[in-house]
């Protein structure tokens, strides 16, 4: 391991709040049983956030932000790791109060973890990143949760809000390939070729799903994955099927929800709730493994863009805005 890297620091003195790349020091990083050498991370909304203000998810400076990360083990004490060994790291809230990916090397817990599955490539597993396992474990979910866990009928006709964003453009290929018919819902006018071009069947606008809800509306969905949160989620309750499941991982549009006991009492529907931070590793691990056969890399590198550390500065604060699209990543050696 180099003794001296590149990373991005953030620093908070009072009011002042500072974001600067810096070389740092082996002895800097704190924490962990594993040092890894990164290769790539990505830029997440809630990286945007950490990056304005902390987004009081921060709670000591120095701090090195980046929620996830993949890359090569150079030193390990840990059981499970040696020397050598492609890995994963989502979630275990790395990035926000343990140091995280911006940074040319990474010193973590080894529990927080996965080996990469080499149906994968190191930059492919960032092209999913967190987005993407989240969009996976909404998939497994609503189709394989009720077909095969509870025994259910088979999903067939699912809905996906926010499906221009991150996750919810990967949940519409994942559902595609696990055989729904995907309906896709966006704010978005001009991306309805390209949902299409994921797989979505339909494309419908997401004002079509922000009115008031009824507390039971005419069955149409099988399951869903819903993004955003607020009404749109309100309708899709109302308009799930009996015993449909509803994954629930998002609150672009708000986090309250008003609605009745009737979808739950009457149809059975069940709103599951999505956390990808502290999901078990064996699920991480069956969930990684199962990535290669669902995601078309060569489709979504269409709409990646690869970007340096410096580039980060300036580009978060347009993701606040919402003035940027399709998914960013961060390589480390560039």
């Amino acid at each position: 391991m180099s003794n001296q890297f590149k990373a991005l620091i953030l620093n908070q003195d009072g009011e002042n709040f500072t974001r600067e790349i810096k070389t740092i020091e082996k002895k800097f990083l704190k924490d962990g049983d594993v040092t890894v050498k990164i290769h790539y991370s990505g830029l997440n909304y809630k990286d945007a956030l950490i990056l304005k203000n902390g987004a009081r998810l921060v709670k000591e400076f120095p701090h090195i932000p980046g929620i996830d990360f993949s890359g090569v083990v150079e030193e390990s004490s840990h059981e499970n790791f040696q020397p050598g060994d492609e890995v994963i790291l989502t979630g275990w809230r790395v990035g926000e109060i343990f140091f995280g990916g911006y940074s040319q090397y990474a010193k973590v817990n080894g529990d927080f973890l996965v080996k990469k599955p080499k149906t994968l490539s190191l930059k492919e597993s960032m092209i999913m990143g967190t987005a993407g396992f989240t969009a996976l474990q909404c998939s497994f979910t609503t189709k394989t949760t009720r077909e095969e866990l509870l025994l259910g009928e088979k999903v067939v006709n699912v809905i996906v809000s926010g499906a221009s964003g991150g996750v919810g453009s990967m949940a519409v290929m994942i559902l595609n390939k696990l055989g729904c018919d995907v309906t896709a819902v966006t704010g978005k006018d001009d991306n309805g070729e390209y949902l299409k071009s994921l797989g979505a069947k339909n494309v419908v606008k997401t004002s079509e799903l922000m009115k008031d809800s009824r507390p039971l509306d005419r069955g149409l969905w099988d399951g869903a994955v819903d993004t955003v949160g607020g009404k749109v989620l309100e309708n899709i309750l109302s308009q799930t099927k009996d015993a449909g499941i509803v994954a629930a991982c998002g609150n672009a549009a708000d986090i309250k929800l008003n609605t009745t006991v009737m979808p739950f009492i009457i149809r059975g529907v069940k709103l599951w709730g999505i956390n990808s931070v502290n999901a078990s590793i064996k699920r991480r691990q069956f969930l990684w493994n199962e990535a290669g056969k669902l995601i078309d890399f060569e489709l979504l590198l269409k709409s990646v863009k690869e970007i340096n550390l410096e580039e980060v500065i300036d580009i978060y604060p347009k993701m606040l805005k919402g003035e940027t699209s399709g998914r960013y990543i961060i390589n480390l050696n560039k």
